[in-house]
């Protein structure tokens, strides 16, 4: 398979692997406790995350970015996981679907004006869902509306992570009332957060995923400049979410199995100190099996994981790979940590043991980015698609 994004060098991706690893486990868990008592990552931490250039990851190297590619972008994702979601995902959406964005559809100017604030560590926002639409972009209500050389937006946007401090946002909106073939009557525009007329809603009470901030855009009467239009062109702003789309199913995949490791870990702690009829549970046959079928399922998403990032380093289309393994590794995350609950036993319901928090956290990996519903009928389309034309 040729390479065409050859990424970081090897060597100092390598490097830097090794020193994630070391600070996640060093720094990253024993902030945990905190976070989930204020429910923000402490300021110090997100200080060291930009001096790390882990808001840079797969900006440009002219740009100020690390440069990587999709394959050293997806392991360093896994690694950063290992540690509660919050994470990742303050990061994930500037360096994953923001980037993507730009970097398919922005002109040379909005690279140049956006790409380096991104890398220096600038949180940003991906504005697709609304109250009534998700996948659905012909039910998609937010509107744009030419007024004189610019624009002027009005909707709302629901559930949308980091909207609470989010410097700038990446906003779908309709740019036709009729809906169009191909879903051009969709466009992309880059909104700076403080621009007159937005209100971000009070950040939503979640599940889990403490840390993680997720809040409504209200968009009333927003002028932007004809600039902002990714792109300059309309249109084009659903094929540009479905290509960052791909880009943030292979970060939410890497993060399901990140996280589904740290759970086994516990789990394989846990049994090997608890005792029960004089042994430790560890001995047991059938824990043993939940602890081999947790393995197995990890190893599993880590391959098609590691197969779909370099098929997208090398140009292949992947959106259908990138389902399937979005699917997969959200789906034996949310299995894993089911298990890991039972291993537990009665501790595992409980508050005070890391067990319950994994079970709660790991929930939202089967929704976002693409339910694992949506994604098997999209999967499924392409395959008869593909029947139809006489493709293998």
């Amino acid at each position: 398979m040729s390479t065409l994004n050859p990424g970081m060098d090897a060597e100092t991706f390598d490097q830097f692997i090794d020193q994630l690893r070391r600070y996640v486990r060093d720094r990253l868990i024993p902030a945990e406790k905190d976070i989930l008592e204020t429910d923000r990552i402490p300021a110090d931490i997100l200080g060291e995350m930009r001096d790390m250039g882990l808001f840079g990851l797969t900006i440009a190297e002219e740009y100020g970015g690390a440069g990587m590619n999709t394959y050293q972008y997806t392991q360093t994702i896994r690694e950063l996981a290992y540690a509660m979601p919050c994470f990742r995902s303050i990061i994930s959406i500037t360096v994953g679907m923001v980037n993507s964005a730009l970097r398919n559809g922005g002109t040379e100017e909005q690279k140049a004006k956006w790409l380096p604030q991104m890398a220096e560590g600038m949180v940003t926002a991906f504005g697709l869902t609304e109250p009534g639409s998700g996948s659905d972009s012909a039910g998609m209500q937010t509107m744009a509306v030419k007024s004189g050389n610019g624009w002027v937006l009005n909707g709302t946007k629901r559930y949308i992570t980091n909207a609470p401090d989010a410097k700038m946002a990446v906003i779908m909106a309709r740019t036709s009332k009729e809906a169009l073939p191909k879903n051009a009557h969709v466009s992309a525009f880059i909104v700076p957060m403080d621009t007159p007329g937005i209100t971000v809603g009070k950040s939503d009470k979640k599940m889990g995923q403490a840390g993680t901030h997720i809040a409504d855009i209200i968009l009333e009467d927003v002028q932007l400049p004809a600039d902002a239009l990714l792109g300059l062109e309309e249109g084009k702003g659903f094929v540009t979410a479905m290509k960052s789309l791909d880009n943030g199913r292979l970060s939410v995949a890497a993060a399901s199995m990140g996280y589904a490791r740290r759970a086994v870990d516990s789990a394989l702690r846990y049994a090997s100190e608890r005792k029960a009829f004089g042994e430790p549970i560890a001995n047991f046959q059938l824990i043993q099996q939940m602890l081999a079928e947790s393995d197995i399922e990890i190893y599993a998403s880590e391959t098609m994981l590691a197969d779909c990032a370099r098929r997208v380093d090398a140009g292949e289309p992947v959106l259908r790979k990138a389902a399937a393994t979005k699917v997969f590794a959200s789906e034996s995350c949310g299995r894993i940590v089911d298990r890991v609950v039972q291993i537990y036993g009665g501790a595992g319901y409980l508050a005070e043991y890391d067990a319950e928090r994994f079970f709660r956290d790991a929930r939202i990996y089967r929704i976002y980015e693409g339910t694992t519903q949506i994604l098997q009928l999209q999967i499924a389309k392409h395959m008869l698609r593909e029947f139809a034309a006489g493709v293998n």
